[in-house]
């Protein structure tokens, strides 16, 4: 079939042979413009600025993210600083990211690092230089602190209260509270509360029943106190802001846990991986988003 000497869309234009039909779209393009209400125009540009406006909000909160990199050992706990960052404790590494998931800083530390927790520009982990879940006087426990920017270490405190190894902390109303390991037989977990110069105050008893190696992580918000614990299944503990016992659920918080708005929590997750090499075992972990549950501990979100 022979072609037509006029091309139609489905807007009002027409293109004749011999005319240019980009200089014709251009002037009926400007034409239809030039229709446009004000009102309407100034409702586009209201709803594209707050969809702008609302872009970096949802990108700096703290959602579902994959820590950036593989690790040698695997995550030991996380903390965020309430803001923008997620600090990744990976037992000899050190690792600041953002939201996402993305590495800012990255520092090697001393074996064993454990759980993490945020104060005051600063961030302390729980800290054995030892052996753990072994009877008195076999643990060296100490709080390492570092600079919440660059991850520089500002300092060292001395835990000797925590006899069976300093695994994680956490820091409530001028206070630290740091616990540890248990060795085999214990029928109970201890919380060790600390002054904010690490003054030793109380050792509180958690009614808990053994938990293997007892203690690996811990977290304050919302009027309850959280404990992630190891087993086959792992175990998630519960006690009431005084610190009196009051929940045990088969649910894995034992690699990190962080209150983070709404009520809600980022559960660590850690995945071993094979390495480059394809011999080497590797660490990768992200974080999920759950809420607590009466039933389960807690219900993970779909990211």
């Amino acid at each position: 079939m022979g072609a037509s000497c006029s091309t139609r869309f489905e807007l009002p234009l027409t293109f004749h042979c011999h005319e240019s039909p980009k200089l014709i779209l251009r002037s009926k393009m400007a034409t239809l413009l030039t229709r446009i209400r004000p009102l309407n125009t100034m409702r586009f540009l209201i709803l594209a600025f707050l969809f702008l406006a609302l872009q970096p909000l949802h990108a700096a909160g703290f959602h579902a993210a994959t820590c950036e990199g593989v690790y040698p050992r695997h995550l030991q706990g996380i903390c965020t600083n309430d803001k923008d960052a997620i600090y990744w404790c990976w037992t000899d590494f050190l690792v600041k990211t953002d939201t996402d998931g993305r590495v800012l800083k990255k520092v090697p530390v001393a074996n064993h690092h454990g759980d993490l927790c945020f104060h005051d520009g600063r961030v302390y982990v729980a800290t054995n230089l030892a052996k753990f879940n072994r009877p008195a006087g076999e643990a060296d426990s100490w709080v390492y602190v570092y600079d919440a920017d660059t991850l520089a270490e500002l300092a060292r405190h001395r835990v000797p209260e925590l006899v069976h190894g300093a695994g994680g902390m956490a820091w409530r109303d001028g206070r630290f509270f740091i616990v540890g390991g248990l060795p085999p037989g214990a029928d109970e977990n201890y919380v060790y509360e600390y002054d904010a110069s690490f003054r030793f105050q109380k050792r509180h008893t958690l009614a808990s029943g053994y938990t293997l190696m007892g203690i690996q992580t811990v977290v304050q918000a919302n009027g309850a106190w959280w404990f992630g614990c190891y087993g086959k299944p792992a175990v998630l503990l519960r006690a009431d802001e005084n610190l009196r016992f009051n929940g045990r659920w088969e649910f894995n918080a034992s690699v990190g846990i962080a209150p983070i708005s709404d009520g809600r929590f980022l559960i660590a997750q850690n995945t071993a991986v094979m390495g480059a090499d394809g011999k080497t075992k590797q660490n990768q972990a992200k974080v999920l988003v759950a809420r607590p549950d009466e039933k389960a501990g807690f219900l993970i979100e779909k990211p």
